[in-house]
């Protein structure tokens, strides 16, 4: 599955957009640089019943921002994203989608 997949199940089974979500863990400092994924995993799962793949894909974007490695954009892996930018205003807007 690929992050922009990952983002999209969430927002599909929490009804929130990605943004949303990041903006809400930035609003609890988990955004701060010593904050472990482990703590952010266990929000999403005790507030949003998310598994670690999901969380894990929200990790990355609160620590990272949207870019991500161009390593399986283009690739014809399972991981494959079309864009180096992932969408974070919901799947419905997504101009790729």
């Amino acid at each position: 599955m690929s992050f922009q997949a990952y983002l999209d199940k969430t927002e599909e089974k929490t009804g929130l957009t990605p943004r949303a979500l990041v903006d809400q863990a930035k609003e609890r400092g988990y955004d701060a640089p010593g904050v472990k994924a482990g703590v952010i995993c266990d929000w999403l799962k005790a507030d949003y019943d998310l598994g670690r793949g999901h969380a894990m894909a929200l990790v990355h974007v609160i620590k990272n921002g949207p870019g991500i490695s161009d390593k399986h954009v283009g690739s014809t892996g399972t991981h494959r994203d079309p864009s180096d930018t992932l969408w974070l205003d919901g799947k419905a807007t997504n101009p790729a989608g």
